[in-house]
């Protein structure tokens, strides 16, 4: 199992919160500040260059931004080494259904999971919310074919066979 953190900025309801719901359960581990991030932790980020894939299997933890990106500091993740978007991948919570890169933390660690072959992990981390299993559903055909890739160019190449 690959070990999951959060920097949580509390600017979301914390009874509708995934990543709360995540460490209820001692799936996450939630840090109070981005300096407390462990250093060789991928962040997913949206604002990454790269795309997360295969390729990047051998991480030893991954970070989700459980915060408002609107009021994010990027300049604070900029500067660090394992930063990775996801592809294109439709949202299955409640608030943003069908929406296309409108992810909840649990949605994205969940992709990011079985994009980095821990389909197991995956399964146990959307089961925190009624609607997990939904989104594994929803995305079962691109989550195959971007964890079947072999780096984030062909990552990239499957996705647009989506837009």
């Amino acid at each position: 199992m690959i070990p999951l953190y959060a920097y949580r900025d509390n600017s979301c309801d914390p009874r509708k919160c995934t990543v709360k719901r995540l460490e209820k359960a001692g799936l996450i581990r939630i840090v109070p500040k981005i300096a407390a991030i462990p250093r060789n932790s991928l962040i997913l980020d949206p604002t990454a260059e790269q795309a997360l894939s295969p390729a990047d299997r051998p991480v030893r933890s991954i970070t989700a931004l459980d915060c408002s990106w609107e009021v994010l500091d990027t300049g604070m993740i900029r500067g660090w080494r394992l930063r990775r978007a996801l592809p294109f991948l439709v949202a299955a919570n409640p608030v943003n259904f069908g929406r296309p890169w409108k992810l909840t933390s649990v949605e994205a660690l969940a992709a990011a999971l079985v994009i980095l072959g821990e389909r197991d992990q995956a399964v146990l981390v959307v089961s925190s919310c009624t609607w997990g299993n939904r989104f594994l559903e929803l995305n079962e055909e691109p989550l195959g074919f971007y964890a079947d890739a072999r780096d984030s160019t062909e990552v990239l190449e499957i996705q647009n066979m989506y837009l």
